[in-house]
């Protein structure tokens, strides 16, 4: 008999905006939502009256109730969840990053290759169509050799509020870097084909959310100063990957100059250059029929909802059991590459991995 998603009982381990955001995109997918589960029990009775299900203190009674879970906690709790998840053999879409640690998310990785559950990780952006189209032009050999990858996620003025998880070394596993470079990261790896990464060289700073006093704008949630803020707010970084691909990186919650989520990918027949923020692609080359001249072709796209394409994916892989995206593989690497930079810009030294 053909399962559909109705067939498929899920639930969300977090209950903030994300897992709220995920849930509405669980009913408009035909998922059945059977429940939630909350440390926190404001968070379970919002969840609760909202979407009319059971909610749990404990992960335990709600992964008997479920066929897939979503996780969408503070990274430092991730591996908890997970590995759990995974030696039930339930479906598992994470949160990114991996974890907060590289041994936490080597932890997941392994329990994650142990099991009958599918796996994905929150690589959301893959899915924005501006991301595809582009992708889909590499893929057909339109802009030749892709050898080098700009990649630039920053925020003017974004800090979360200090004294949130997100502030604290120790849940988040580190700030700008970790929260928005993942994304940066993942992506250009994406564009490359992911190959393997050789080397990394990078600098973390925190010069915004350890002082007293500035225009912060966009911060949300309540400020409780510097002392609640010991990670970092940008990084620069530099990737060697096989067959002398690299990776620019900049990343940022707050700097001096304005906002960008700016993409260039670069090809010895065309170049693409794409911003989230806008949707927009285009398309750089140059051309020799008729007299030499550059070529600068702009695609307008459609803004799409790429949490929901990415649930789509994650809920047609589990009845399909065929077209694997956004892999715990591939977010290991991506955790790797982060480990690298906090310790490149911790030792002052370009940090190699080993093959």
């Amino acid at each position: 008999m053909t399962r559909d998603r109705s067939d498929i009982s899920a639930g969300i381990v977090g209950l903030g905006n994300i897992g709220q955001y995920h849930a509405e995109r669980l009913i408009e997918h035909g998922v059945t939502l059977v429940g939630g589960m909350d440390v926190a029990a404001d968070a379970r009775m919002r969840f609760a009256r909202r979407y009319d299900v059971d909610v749990y203190d404990d992960h335990h009674d709600l992964y008997e109730t479920v066929d897939a879970v979503i996780i969408t906690t503070p990274n430092k709790y991730h591996e908890a969840y997970a590995v759990e998840a995974f030696e039930r053999d339930l479906h598992v879409l994470l949160e990114k990053p991996l974890a907060n640690s590289l041994e936490s998310a080597e932890r997941i990785a392994e329990a994650a290759a142990d099991s009958d559950g599918h796996a994905m990780v929150g690589f959301n952006n893959r899915f924005a169509n501006t991301v595809r189209i582009a992708k889909n032009r590499i893929d057909r050999g339109e802009l030749g050799d892709v050898s080098h990858v700009e990649a630039n996620y920053v925020r003017r003025r974004g800090i979360p509020g200090r004294g949130t998880w997100f502030t604290h070394r120790q849940i988040a596993g580190g700030g700008a870097l970790i929260d928005l470079g993942v994304h940066a990261i993942d992506l250009a790896l994406y564009l490359l084909g992911y190959p393997d990464v050789e080397e990394v060289s990078g600098v973390a700073r925190s010069e915004f959310g350890s002082r007293e006093e500035y225009a912060y704008l966009d911060m949300w949630a309540d400020d409780a100063g510097p002392g609640g803020f010991d990670v970092d707010d940008s990084a620069s970084a530099f990737l060697r990957c096989a067959g002398n691909r690299t990776i620019s990186l900049e990343v940022a919650w707050a700097t001096n100059r304005p906002a960008t989520h700016e993409f260039v990918a670069r090809g010895t027949d065309a170049a693409a250059r794409f911003d989230l923020l806008d949707g927009d692609l285009t398309v750089y080359s140059a051309s020799n029929v008729g007299p030499d001249h550059l070529e600068d072709t702009t695609i307008e796209t459609r803004q799409n909802d790429t949490h929901s394409d990415e649930q789509q994916a994650f809920f047609d892989l589990i009845l399909d059991d065929e077209n694997q995206q956004n892999t715990v593989e591939e977010a290991l690497t991506v955790q790797r590459v982060i480990h690298g930079i906090y310790d490149s810009s911790e030792e002052g030294r370009a940090i190699t991995f080993a093959e």
